[in-house]
C-alpha cells in the first residue's frame, strides 16, 4: 500500500472525501515527523513505536577497490511493532 492508497482507504472507511482523508493523512505523518525530528518517541498503542536510533561514526570498506571511507555518525528512525499488530500480522498467514 502506497500513500495514494492509503488515503483512498481512509477516505472510504472514515466516510471522508479525499482531500479530507489525505489533509488527515498528510497532518499525521508531519506530527510523527516533526516528533521524531525533534528526538521524541511516537507511540501508538497497539500498533507500535517510532524512535530515533543513534548510529555511531564507523569506517567502512568499498568491496570493489578495498578502500577504507569514514561514515559519518547519523540519527535514523527506528519502528518496533507493537504485540496487536504482531499478532494480526501472524493471523494473516
Amino acid at each position: 500500500m502506497n500513500k495514494t492508497e492509503m488515503i483512498a482507504k481512509v477516505a472510504k472507511d472514515a466516510g471522508l472525501t479525499k482531500d479530507q482523508a489525505s489533509k488527515a493523512v498528510n497532518a499525521v505523518l508531519d506530527s510523527m515527523t516533526d516528533a521524531l525530528a525533534a528526538g521524541e518517541k511516537v507511540q501508538i498503542i497497539g500498533f507500535g513505536t517510532f524512535s530515533v536510533k543513534a548510529c555511531a561514526e564507523k569506517v567502512a570498506r568499498i568491496p570493489k577497490t578495498g578502500e577504507k571511507k569514514v561514515v559519518p555518525a547519523t540519527k535514523r528512525p527506528k519502528f518496533t511493532a507493537g504485540q496487536a499488530l504482531k499478532d494480526a500480522v501472524a493471523k494473516a498467514k
